[in-house]
């Protein structure tokens, strides 16, 4: 008795084994049709990408992003096919999914940050820019979660790249020239007519400064320590802070040879 239903018992098994060897073929072979289809896929990604000269970084994470969701889709079209249970695995993968992404919200944020940069690229390598988050200085590198920036008293400034993407981003390379703008006080006894002849004589003998847009120069608030001079002028963002900088001392000196007076300790000249 006990014989018989050993052998009925294996019997029942061989049955399924006999009825599942169709499903287990058309299993294996969605295995090989589909990895032949995703290597295809692949392919014709990597030459899109190529084609639209999408960054380096994010070729290289999307692609292995999207071969990774279709071998898995793969993966569990061929197990399903073959008759396993791949509900329960579904619900476990999606349940440690989400728990993974609750835990990393910041660095996920961040990421998101760097592929919107690296696609839309308000900036590149070398740019120098400013953001509304406090990040400014020359861009030395752009990574998925972090773009280094190199600061004007060269300190390395990692800035996330979640707030860098969601803030107002100036890139001053961008651009062919920039202004430069410089206020001071001068004393009411001042002649102003003889402190405008001389500070647009300086400006017009600079052939750093562009004559379009024209440099113009106009009284600001009257202060009760003195007057309030204002000048504004245009010149190539490649020499912008040497010529800067260097108008700024032949402008002081100029009106001190015109013997025009800067209230004391009033003098102050403002970036902008």
């Amino acid at each position: 008795m006990k014989f018989i239903n050993v052998e009925a018992t294996l019997e029942r098994l061989l049955n399924n084994i006999i009825d599942q060897i169709p499903s287990v073929l058309i299993g294996l072979a969605i295995m090989v049709i589909g990895r032949y289809v995703i290597g295809f896929l692949l392919k014709i990604i990597d030459k899109r990408f190529e084609k639209r000269n999408f960054d380096i970084s994010i070729r290289s994470f999307v692609k292995s992003l999207i071969k990774f969701t279709l071998y898995a889709f793969l993966l569990l079209t061929a197990a399903t096919t073959m008759g396993f249970q791949t509900t329960s695995f579904i619900a476990a993968l999606s349940a440690f999914g989400l728990a993974v992404g609750m835990a990393l919200q910041g660095s996920l944020s961040n990421f998101a940050g760097g592929v919107l940069i690296l696609i839309f690229r308000p900036f590149d390598v070398g740019d120098y820019i400013s953001s509304a988050n406090g990040s400014s200085g020359t861009v030395e590198k752009i990574d998925l979660l972090y773009t280094t920036l190199i600061d004007d008293d060269g300190i390395r400034v990692f800035s996330p790249n979640g707030t860098l993407a969601n803030s107002v981003i100036k890139n001053f390379t961008k651009i062919s020239a920039r202004r430069m703008q410089f206020s001071f006080l001068i004393a009411y006894d001042t002649n102003i007519k003889l402190a405008r002849e001389t500070i647009l004589a300086v400006l017009n003998e600079d052939q750093r400064v562009l004559q379009k847009p024209k440099a113009e120069l106009f009284v600001g608030d009257l202060k009760e320590s003195g007057i309030t001079i204002t000048i504004r002028a245009w010149t190539n963002r490649e020499v912008y802070w040497a010529t800067k900088n260097e108008l700024a001392e032949r402008i002081k000196d100029e009106l001190d040879n015109k013997a025009i007076n800067f209230p004391t300790n009033a003098i102050k000249i403002l970036n902008n």
